[in-house]
């Protein structure tokens, strides 16, 4: 079997009293990517700098690339690239000089840094900037080139700080395609993020920290699962028809009393667990997945009803944060010191 790519096995970190990080361990498979999530202080970013050589862990192990990061802490930074929560380019060079200074400290002469750095700020919408100084760079475009600049040496494992803050919806986009390339190419992914759409969107393993122990793992659908069931969501057409296809929904999901208990904000709520939304000419019940939707969605159409739409909405991983710890995703941890290439 091949190696994990990153790997910790019982990493605790104290400072002082504090225990930031109790007994962490899961391992990473080569090009798959993991998503560390948690609320305010949960000890993300310090998992992040014990496996990145930043901070010496109290007591456990780790390994990056094959790489013990204890023993071997160059081999690790070698074969990694880091990018903080903020951007960590000279500002006093241009765009292409960064890339071209941290292609030379890789060990890349000057005629193999410069193909790649030109791929790089054409891959990040910079060539336009590429010959302006760095200090003349909007939030996001800084961003965006720090990003790069952990790309020069193509390291086969990237940690990602919360990689998409500053960038706006688009840029966001664009960058999640960008990390899925790298990772068809076989890079493998460590990121911590604040949207949790973006972890949705690129993990294949999500880890919930909270108080610095893992509380959950798996995939964003096994995670949802234990926030609550899926729902079915029917929009009719016509809002005369909301009564007859409320029992339609009834008779074919049999659905229970007590699943809702109030209804808020012209949100009627049945005291058989549908969810009736008069504005919306919406109708929400509770379901054990697809199966149910295309029952349900049959059911309607026989019964002569016009439907505008017809879905299943799943629990979203903002639920499953306040299912497992009580609170929300925040990230208002300090951020990492320097980048490390």
């Amino acid at each position: 079997m091949t190696a994990p790519a990153v790997e910790a096995l019982d990493l605790v970190k104290r400072f002082g009293d504090t225990l930031a990080v109790d007994h962490v361990s899961f391992a990473v498979p080569a090009g798959s990517v993991l998503g560390l999530l948690g609320p305010n202080g949960a000890g993300k970013t310090t998992i992040v700098r014990m496996l990145t050589t930043l901070s010496r862990p109290t007591s456990g192990s780790a390994r990056v690339a094959g790489h013990d990061v204890l023993a071997e802490p160059e081999a690790v930074r070698r074969n990694m690239g880091l990018t903080g929560q903020a951007a960590t380019v000279d500002e006093l060079l241009t765009g292409r000089e960064n890339l071209r200074l941290i292609g030379r400290f890789s060990g890349l002469s000057d005629r193999a840094v410069r193909p790649v750095a030109d791929s790089l700020l054409e891959r990040f919408s910079l060539t336009d900037a590429a010959d302006r100084v760095t200090k003349t760079y909007s939030g996001g475009m800084r961003r965006r080139l720090d990003l790069a600049v952990s790309l020069v040496a193509t390291p086969p494992v990237l940690f990602l700080d919360e990689p998409t803050t500053g960038l706006d919806p688009r840029s966001r986009t664009e960058l999640w395609e960008v990390l899925r390339g790298l990772v068809a190419d076989g890079t493998t992914l460590l990121l911590t993020t604040q949207y949790l759409e973006e972890a949705d969107q690129l993990a294949d393993d999500i880890i919930v920290i909270d108080k610095g122990r893992v509380i959950a793992q798996g995939t964003p659908t096994q995670l949802k699962d234990q926030a609550g069931r899926a729902s079915v969501v029917v929009t009719v057409t016509h809002a005369a028809d909301l009564a007859r296809a409320e029992e339609v929904v009834r008779r074919t999901t049999g659905a229970r009393a007590g699943e809702v208990s109030a209804g808020v904000d012209g949100l009627q709520a049945d005291d058989d667990g549908i969810r009736v939304d008069l504005a919306a000419r919406r109708l929400t019940v509770k379901a054990n997945g697809l199966a149910d939707m295309l029952s349900v969605g049959e059911a309607v159409r026989s019964s002569g009803i016009a439907i505008d739409d017809l879905g299943l909405q799943r629990p979203s991983l903002d639920d499953v944060f306040l299912t497992l710890t009580g609170h929300r995703a925040e990230s208002d941890e300090p951020e990492l010191e320097g980048a490390v290439r």
